[in-house]
């Protein structure tokens, strides 16, 4: 009986740990409903349409992109828009997340669009990954306070 004890206590291990949610796979999933529900905006000229128009609600940016001025840009948008921004490492990555991307019969990413920038318009519904994301977001702001 003590055998079978074992593997329960672990189980229950595993399911504290998938109860806790990354903050990268929360924004995946907040990123997959925004496409879903036409809340998101993908590459320079959307973007900075969007958070001209101050409909931005949260930016995306990929910390592998070259070129500087594209990140003064989109940095300093969200700056006067008060909109968070949250660096990605890849903007390969990002493009996948942001629905750039064709995938296999298994679903897994075959081939990536590399994307620098995606911006939330639009969050959709009400989800625990919104929540674990925003709740990051509020501790950040309140860290450079």
């Amino acid at each position: 009986m003590a055998d079978e004890e074992v593997p329960a206590e672990e189980m229950a291990e595993e399911v504290e740990e998938v109860a806790e949610m990354n903050v990268l796979d929360a924004l995946k999933e907040v990123l997959k409903k925004a496409l879903v529900h036409d809340g998101l905006r993908k590459g320079l000229h959307e973007c900075a349409k969007a958070l001209d128009r101050r409909s931005a609600r949260l930016c995306c940016l990929a910390k592998d992109c070259e070129n500087e001025e594209y990140k003064k840009l989109i940095r300093a948008l969200c700056a006067e828009g008060e909109v968070s921004v949250i660096m990605v490492d890849s903007g390969k990555d990002l493009g996948a997340w942001c629905g750039l991307a064709k995938l296999d019969a298994d679903g897994e990413v075959k081939k990536a669009v590399r994307t620098s920038c995606a911006v939330i318009t639009d969050f959709g519904e009400e989800t625990r990954a919104l929540t674990v994301l925003l709740d990051y977001l509020q501790k950040q702001a309140d860290g450079d306070e």
